[in-house]
C-alpha cells in the first residue's frame, strides 16, 4: 500500500560509500539488462527469482520483505517495518475487522500483523508458489496450527482475524474472485513494479474494491499513479506523504546483509538477474543518496454510489 514515487537507474560513481565493504561485490561485475521477449517470459523471471531466494530473504530480513519507516538512530530494522505498516494504517484510517487483500503479500509478514494486531481478515497473493508454502507455514506456526493439514487457500485464524494464501497474479486478480466488490482495502506494498501493465492492476482493484473501499499503491511517479486511479474510477483518499529520508537506511542494512561469500556464491549460481539483483542494493543506496529515488506513500478510494468526488 506504500507508494515508491520515480523508479529510475541510480548513476554510478564506481566508488561505494564504505570502502572495504565493496570488495565482496566487485569480483562480479554488473551484468547488462537482458531483454524481456514477452511479458509472459518476464513473469517466469520474476516467479523463479521469489522460487530461488525467497528463503534467502527471510534469512536475512525476516518475515518483512519491504522498507523500514525509521525516526530513531536506535531504531531496529523490525520495529521500522513494523512502523511502517502502522503508518499506511494510520494513512488510509482504516479500521478493524476489515477485509483485505494484500497484493504481493511475500512471506505473509503484513498479513500477520493485520489479522493478529487489528483483527482483519486478509487474503494474501503472490505470483510465487513456494512464498506461498513459506507464509502458510509461518502462519500456521505462530497461531500454533499444523501447517500440513492446511488445504491451499485455507483461513487460518489469529483471534479475532484470519489469514490465507493464494498463488496468483496481480493483474488478472479479479477472474478468481466469483463475487466482485470483496473487500474494503487493496493493500501493496512494493509489488508494484513486477507489474507490467500497471493500469490493468487499478482496473482490477477498482472491481474487487467495495464502494469507498482503499487502494493503497507503487513505483512509478506520483502523477503517474494518480493518473492510472482515476482512469480506473479511483480518487485521491490521503495525497503524497513523501517518506524518503526515513526509509533510506533500509539500504544501507541491506547492503551489509549481504557481504556474506555464501550469498554471492549463490547468486553468481543463478546466472545474470541473481547478480544484477545484488548489485542493485548499491544503486537503491545511491540513488536515496542523491535524490534520484523517492518513496511516498499514498492512498486511493473507490467513491460510493459511482459517484466521483470533486478531489482527484
Amino acid at each position: 500500500m506504500s507508494t515508491k514515487a520515480v523508479s529510475i537507474d541510480a548513476p554510478s560513481n564506481g566508488q561505494d560509500e564504505h570502502g572495504d565493504e565493496s570488495v565482496l561485490s566487485e569480483r562480479y561485475g554488473t551484468p547488462a539488462p537482458e531483454q524481456n521477449s514477452s511479458i509472459v517470459f518476464l513473469k517466469e523471471r520474476i516467479r523463479h527469482h521469489y522460487e530461488q531466494a525467497s528463503e534467502y530473504y527471510y534469512t536475512l530480513w525476516g518475515e518483512h520483505i519491504h522498507h523500514g519507516y525509521f525516526l530513531d538512530s536506535t531504531d531496529t530494522k523490525e520495529r521500522a517495518q513494523v512502523r511502517l505498516i502502522q503508518l499506511l494504517l494510520d494513512r488510509a484510517q482504516l479500521p478493524n475487522g476489515i477485509e483485505i487483500l494484500d497484493v504481493g503479500c511475500g512471506l505473509g509478514g503484513t498479513s500477520r500483523f493485520l489479522a493478529r494486531n487489528h483483527e482483519c481478515h486478509v487474503t494474501g497473493i503472490t505470483i510465487s508458489a513456494k512464498q506461498v508454502e513459506m507464509a502458510t507455514k509461518l502462519s500456521a506456526d505462530e497461531a500454533n496450527q499444523d501447517h500440513a493439514s492446511k488445504a491451499v487457500g485455507e483461513s487460518i485464524k489469529f483471534a479475532n482475524g484470519s489469514v490465507r494464501f493464494l498463488e496468483l497474479d496481480a493483474e488478472r486478480m479479479a477472474e478468481h474472485f466469483p463475487i466482485q466488490a470483496v473487500f474494503d482495502c487493496v493493500w501493496i506494498s512494493e509489488a508494484m513494479s513486477h507489474l507490467p501493465d500497471k493500469q490493468l492492476f487499478f482496473q482490477n482493484a477498482m472491481k474487487l474494491l467495495r464502494p469507498d473501499g482503499m487502494l493503497l499503491p507503487p513505483l512509478c511517479t506520483q502523477s503517474q499513479y494518480k493518473q492510472f486511479a482515476k482512469g480506473a474510477g479511483l480518487h485521491v483518499f490521503s495525497d503524497a506523504l513523501d517518506i524518503s529520508k526515513n526509509v533510506a537506511k533500509t539500504w544501507d542494512i541491506s547492503w551489509s546483509l549481504i557481504q556474506s561469500p555464501s550469498l554471492w556464491a549463490f547468486a553468481f549460481s543463478q546466472g545474470r538477474d541473481g547478480i544484477a539483483f545484488l548489485q542493485a542494493f548499491r544503486a537503491m543506496r545511491r540513488g536515496y543518496a542523491n535524490g534520484t529515488f523517492r518513496y511516498a506513500v499514498l492512498v486511493f478510494a473507490k467513491p460510493l454510489n459511482g459517484e466521483h468526488p470533486a478531489k482527484t
